[in-house]
């Protein structure tokens, strides 16, 4: 008698991994946000007037520029938007030199991601001064590029700084993956038509299309990000 072969058993499908990921800074990497809380109140009291958490709430995510105006429009400090900036951008510079505060699983995911030889970027609308001392506790080759605040014309919520991420990248916006954490930074990467992973810190982030809402990046591996955005993207 004659048996028919056997089928051969194919290989499991590779898993599938974004062309790159693209990670805002401020309150998704690390826990800058109460830096820039404490500094902006201090500016402000320092020139007699009162900043208060709702205030420092709604400058969250935003551009430097926007938030010095807003702060400029509301308190007794005078001087320049670029003046406001440099003085806010000096004590947050110098807190996280004294100390990083890693979101819970950032490190650990970055590190993951380079393992496999997934780029990453860092798109932040924080000025160079500062993305530079994250980059500097980091591997040298962690990030592939680094969009800051101050090498774009427009800031968050437009979608300019992700999509020179990915123009620097040489990669499709729809074939990546932003990680935010705030509704200003949410809305740039997926108007940038990138599926996005929010983690929500210091303030709610709305539904958006393109979008998905997480507790935490704790225990999230690079295989688990497509699966995890697969209701609203098709990659």
């Amino acid at each position: 008698m004659t048996f028919p072969s056997p089928t051969p058993v194919s290989d499991p499908l590779p898993e599938v991994l974004p062309d790159a990921v693209l990670w805002d800074m401020d309150g998704t990497i690390v826990d800058t946000e109460p830096y820039w809380m404490a500094e902006e109140r201090a500016l402000v009291e320092g020139a007699g007037g009162v900043w208060s958490h709702a205030d420092a709430v709604e400058l969250v995510g935003n551009d430097l520029l926007v938030s010095a105006r807003i702060i400029l429009a509301r308190t007794p400090v005078n001087g320049t938007p670029e003046e406001v900036v440099d003085a806010l951008l000096g004590g947050v510079v110098r807190r996280m030199r004294e100390h990083l505060p890693w979101r819970p699983g950032a490190a650990q995911l970055l590190a993951a991601l380079g393992d496999l030889g997934v780029p990453s970027a860092l798109v932040t609308m924080s000025w160079t001064a500062l993305a530079d001392v994250l980059v500097e506790h980091l591997p040298a080759d962690t990030f592939a590029a680094v969009v800051t605040g101050d090498q774009v014309s427009h800031g968050k919520p437009h979608p300019e700084p992700y999509l020179e991420a990915a123009r620097r990248l040489g990669v499709d916006p729809a074939r990546c993956v932003a990680v935010e954490d705030s509704p200003t930074g949410a809305t740039s990467a997926t108007s940038a038509g990138i599926p996005t992973l929010v983690v929500p810190h210091i303030v709610p982030v709305a539904d958006l299309p393109l979008a998905v809402r997480l507790a935490t990046l704790e225990g999230l591996a690079p295989h688990d990000l497509l699966p995890a955005l697969r209701g609203v993207s098709e990659v």
